[in-house]
Parts: C-alpha cells; structure tokens; sequence
C-alpha cells in the first residue's frame, strides 16, 4: 500500500482530561490524516511532505538485518520485534461520511490488527472498524489484502477479521492473568498510520484492572506507559517472553499527563473473540428495561432525586422484566444482593451471569419493597448484525 502523507497534529494540545480511542488515524481520499475520531471526520492541516520522503513503503517493508548481534543488545524488545512484529498488521477502514453541508465523501481509517491464527483471524478494535465500507488488511511483508469482518462487539471494543490468506505469520496469546505490576511491555503498532507501520515501543505494566467508565460501560484494562498512539489500537501488547497479553485500546489525553496508555487483556479478548468466531457476536443476558441514574437522567432533560437504586423508566413487555412483572416507576435497589446506584452497576451485575440465570432484583415499588425472580434471556441482537 502506498504510502500516505502525515498531517499535522493539531488537536492534541486542545485535547484537555478527554478518554478517546487511540486506534484509527483518519485519512481523507485527498491524502491528508486526521486525528482519531469515531466520525471518521477530515483535519484541513498542511501535509508534512519533508517526513512523508523520508519514510517510504520500500524503509517500512524493509527486512530487518538477520546480523548476530552480543547479548546484551538482543533485548527483550528486540526478540520481541522480530518474533511478533511479522504478525502486528495495519487495518484500514475505508467508509463514507458526510461533510458540513451534508455531502458523502469516503474517508479511511488507520488502525491496527494481531494475527493469531495462520489462515487469516486477525484481532483489532471494534472502533477501528465500525461503519466500514471496505477492509484493507496491509501485512508485514509489504502486500495488502481484503479483509472480511467475522463478527464486532461493541462493549468490550474487540473485532475479528479474517483475509485470504494461509501460512501467515502470527503471534502467541499469553496469559493476562499472571501480568505483574512493573514488568516490561512492549507495544506494536502503526502509531498516525501505514508510514509509521510496525513501529515498538517499551515500558512496563503500570497497573492492573484499571476501570474505566466509557459510554455507560465499565471496562477493565491494563495501564501502560508503552506509547500508544492514534493508529495502535487493535495492535500487541506483548510480554517480554513474546506473548501477547493484551491488545491496545485507549489512551487518556491530557495536559501534563504522559505515559498512560490502556490495553484490553487477552483472556477478556480469548473469550470474545471465540463467541466472534462461532456466532459472529457475544451472547449476553439482558433484563429488557430502560433505566436512569442521576447523570443519564439529567443527560435526557429529567432530574431525579433517588439516594439509592436506579428508576425504571420503561419495560419491554415481552422481556424477562416485563414477564416478571417490572413497572415503570419501580427503583431497583439491589441485583443478588448487591446494591446497585447506578446505570453501570445494573448492567454489571446482569453481565456478571450466563443467559438462562435466575437473579433476585429488589424493587421499591411506590415505598413498599419487594424480591423479584427474573430469569435472564439473550439479548436480542440488531436486525443488521
């Protein structure tokens, strides 16, 4: 794939205590890179031709030198590079969007992707991507390929993709669960997009089930301070035995704040992408109600003055709430026993059991309280999936 030009960057230092993605660098079809952003929106910056010359296809695909090099140089991230780094692949996400006076026009998205099965399966983001018209799959070795997405899931931002492809290079699924605090991390990716492809960068394990609130969804992840930048997302995280134990997601952006990237563990992605695989999504149990704290409460223009529990602002009849007899107006209080005061508390604890589990919800129902039995159903998925 040709290369791209490099924009300037601008919004970086307008950027203040903001949670993004860190995936797709964004590409409008008149060259010029963006800033990562879910609606694939074009940057109006000059084009960096000085950096583009100096980074062409043929220095990005280039082999590395095979030449024996002394111990103390051939690093944990030098085995690392050359062991995993064939397999860290770049995605782009060709889509259409609309500009200010409504008009389509195609952009694409830069990200990044693991292969983790020869014949093709391919891991990245969710974000990386969503909306897309077409997928480009960019290998290691300098060719590039269709790519077929086999199934999305939105909450834990994983996605698989599969190419026509056999004998390809891939990487080694480690073990997230025996991650320690402070030891070393290396990160692959495609940082700003294609001309930066396969570039590594080292750091440790910052902290472990980091949680953070995105959307109503509450997400487990590594902390790093590896540099992750727009266009690592989908990429390894990779121990220094070479596996990788996590795939790059987010990065907090903010003034003064360095070194904290986030990746998603690969026994969560294990998990994911196996249901990906067979089905296409993930099956999770769902209550069929619409509900409201405080902040998403005052997000639709109403305000509530609950101390405790979560509003039951509407049911879905034929749901496992609706069968169960749920109201509006009813307050959950707990699920199993466990207090719940917010929207996230609720779909954590629905999500915390299988589809066909039976839970205790507790309901003040205008001031009397009340043990409700629901068994959960699978939630239906969208008529496009």
């Amino acid at each position: 794939m040709k290369s791209k030009s490099l924009a300037k960057i601008i919004c970086a230092a307008a950027v203040t205590a903001a949670l993004t993605f860190s995936g797709c660098s964004v590409v409008g079809l008149n060259g010029d890179n963006a800033s990562d952003g879910e609606d694939k929106s074009v940057a109006t910056g000059e084009k960096t031709a000085a950096i583009t010359q100096n980074v062409t296809e043929a220095a990005v695909n280039k082999p590395e030198s095979n030449a024996k090099i002394s111990d103390a140089r051939n690093t944990p991230a030098v085995r690392v590079a050359r062991t995993v780094g064939p397999a860290v692949v770049g995605i782009t996400n060709k889509a259409v969007a609309r500009d200010m006076f409504n008009r389509t026009f195609e952009t694409e998205g830069v990200g990044s992707g693991v292969i983790f099965q020869s014949d093709g399966y391919i891991i990245t983001n969710n974000h990386v991507i969503a909306g897309a018209k077409e997928i480009i799959v960019s290998l290691s070795d300098g060719n590039s390929i269709t790519g077929k997405l086999i199934g999305t899931d939105e909450m834990t931002d994983i996605a698989v993709v599969k190419v026509d492809a056999k004998d390809l290079p891939t990487a080694t699924l480690g073990n997230s669960d025996e991650v320690v605090v402070g030891e070393p991390a290396i990160a692959i990716g495609n940082p700003m997009g294609l001309e930066f492809q396969g570039s590594v960068t080292v750091g440790v394990i910052s902290a472990l089930n980091r949680t953070l609130d995105l959307n109503d969804k509450r997400v487990k992840l590594f902390q790093t301070d590896a540099a992750i930048s727009p266009g690592n997302s989908g990429g390894a995280l990779v121990n220094a035995d070479g596996e990788v134990i996590g795939i790059n997601s987010a990065k907090l952006a903010t003034n003064g704040v360095e070194g904290m990237g986030f990746a998603i563990p690969i026994n969560t992605v294990k998990t994911i992408v196996k249901e990906l695989m067979d089905k296409g999504y993930v099956a999770r149990p769902y209550l069929g109600v619409t509900i409201f704290d405080k902040p998403t409460a005052a997000r639709y223009g109403y305000q509530l003055t609950l101390e405790k529990g979560v509003f039951v602002f509407q049911v879905a009849l034929d749901s496992p709430a609706g069968r169960a007899g749920f109201q509006r107006g009813d307050i959950i209080l707990s699920i199993d026993g466990t207090e719940v005061n917010s929207v996230t508390d609720v779909r954590d604890a629905v999500t915390s059991h299988k589809v066909g589990d039976k839970v205790k919800v507790l309901l003040d129902r205008e001031g009397t309280q009340e043990t409700i039995e629901v068994t959960l159903d699978e939630m239906p998925q969208p008529s496009n999936q």
